[in-house]
């Protein structure tokens, strides 16, 4: 029997006090009972002996603290689940905005998952295609792994994760994808970009859509990750598909962690976030997995601005020990008209080696990936040796480097928004400005690869005079070949 109490001792912000309850446990869901018949949620922080102190989902206006009653429901907050939740728009407190029929729910999950058990993990590696060549060619995401976006503000973040979104698959088993994509205390501008652009392109299809918008109370914030999160455990592990599960901007969540800690009086820890922030991220990117014996997967992409592009904040430094590696976007390239403007040299995929390869991609990748990073590294220190010294100061050499770097910039990572780049489109482009530098100089990769791959005088002369890139098969490519992803 649900008992309600009506002795709530004080309401402070976002939090409220109800003394003289019993057998109520922490993260339990509650409903307060208005007087009027107005209801709303929250949810219990933390219980000393008859004391609970609850979290409102809403603003607390209007409760009249002799007046208003608390039932306590004996559960967590829960999200319902269905297949038919895909190309459905939800809100961060997963209720369906979009304007649909109601969802049909064949279960009710715990929005805080189950724990996996470590021994039962399978190691992620299979190449996930996200169309881009800075990614697929460079950092390669593996089915499993959770590889985050480090951005800064104004930069082209949104745009980045709306396209990985529309063109992310599993090469050989497209129909079996679905992305889980959760936007958290972003604008209602952003929010109508997101969805629009995924209906534009049909992505929308395959997709699960979480929506918190700024103006939403800071606990909704907290709970539209663990939703999202909720959906893609359920459609990998109960419907066997490989989800994609795209986060952003983890910075939004952090900092409604921080205004609630604030609120509860906790001895803050570096720059005022609380001190558990570490353990409180890693119980979502530890969501992200394989398990054995089950067919589908949980791949992570969260995406996180950087507070005045500092790398050593506490979002992102925290996030970096979790995580298995970084993508980050570079203000200099945006700047230039790079797009999207990935940071080739300081980004990493640590479980890159595990999905490239014969049988997953090529059997050259490896080779090309290797020789991209040195070449464009030599490049870089042969331009800033120009700016120093002039470019007559250059040797012939450092001069090839040089324009390699160019060549890198405007044409393999600036490859726009719009264009979806195959694996075999994006190594075969590199092969193409491999060739503006002499074979003796690719000592990264095995002479049996050069003699296969390396292109003949007249596409190197293409390249150096940014002509068109071809697929392999000679037919020319240009950059919006492929049309909008997703459509």
């Amino acid at each position: 029997m649900i008992r309600e109490y009506r002795t709530i001792h004080e309401i402070s912000g976002p939090l409220m006090v109800v003394d003289g309850v019993d057998g109520v446990g922490y993260d339990e869901l509650a409903e307060i009972r208005m007087e009027g018949g107005g209801r709303r949620l929250c949810r219990v922080l933390e219980v000393d002996g008859s004391r609970a102190v609850v979290q409102l989902f809403e603003s607390a206006a209007g409760i009249r603290l002799n007046q208003a009653g608390v039932r306590f429901l004996g559960h967590p907050l829960q999200l319902g689940v269905s297949k038919d939740m895909l190309g459905r728009v939800f809100s961060g407190m997963g209720e369906t905005i979009d304007g649909g029929a109601p969802l049909l729910c064949e279960d009710y999950l715990d929005i805080n998952g189950r724990p996996m058990n470590p021994a039962a993990r399978d190691y992620p590696d299979e190449f996930i295609q996200t169309g881009i060549s800075t990614i697929d060619g460079l950092n390669t995401l593996v089915r499993g792994q959770k590889l985050p976006i480090f951005s800064g503000s104004g930069l082209p973040h949104a745009a980045l994760a709306a396209q990985i979104a529309r063109q992310a698959k599993v090469p050989g088993d497209e129909s079996n994808f679905a992305v889980v994509f959760a936007a958290i205390g972003i604008t209602f501008e952003e929010a109508e970009f997101f969805i629009r652009d995924f209906r534009r392109t049909g992505a929308l299809e395959r997709t699960v859509l979480f929506v918190n918008l700024a103006d939403e109370p800071a606990v909704e914030r907290i709970a539209a990750p663990r939703m999202a999160l909720t959906a893609a455990e359920y459609l990998a592990f109960e419907r066997g598909m490989h989800v994609l599960v795209i986060l952003t901007d983890i910075t939004n969540y952090a900092e409604a962690q921080r205004e609630v800690s604030a609120a509860r009086k906790e001895v803050p820890g570096r720059r005022g976030y609380p001190g558990y922030l570490y353990t409180d991220l890693a119980t979502m990117y530890e969501r992200a997995g394989r398990m054995q014996g089950k067919k589908g997967s949980v791949t992570m992409l969260p995406i996180l601005t950087m507070p005045e592009d500092d790398k050593t904040h506490p979002i992102p430094d925290l996030t970096g020990y979790i995580t298995e590696g970084q993508i980050i976007l570079s203000r200099e390239l945006y700047r230039k008209g790079v797009l999207p403007p990935v940071d080739v040299l300081p980004s990493l995929s640590r479980l890159k080696d595990k999905g490239i390869g014969s049988g997953k991609t090529r059997e050259d990748h490896a080779g090309v990936m290797n020789q991209l990073f040195a070449a464009y590294a030599a490049g870089k220190e042969a331009r800033e040796l120009a700016t120093v010294m002039g470019e007559s100061a250059l040797s012939e050499l450092d001069r090839a480097y040089a324009r390699f770097a160019d060549a890198f910039e405007t044409r393999y990572v600036g490859q726009g928004s719009e264009e979806n780049r195959s694996i075999e489109q994006t190594l075969t482009l590199g092969w193409q400005l491999l060739g503006l530098l002499p074979k003796e100089e690719l000592k990264r990769i095995k002479p049996e690869m050069i003699e296969r791959y390396y292109p003949d005088k007249e596409v190197r002369h293409g390249a150096e005079n940014g002509e068109p890139y071809t697929d392999g098969t000679g037919a020319a490519q240009t950059a919006a070949a492929d049309g909008p992803a997703g459509a």
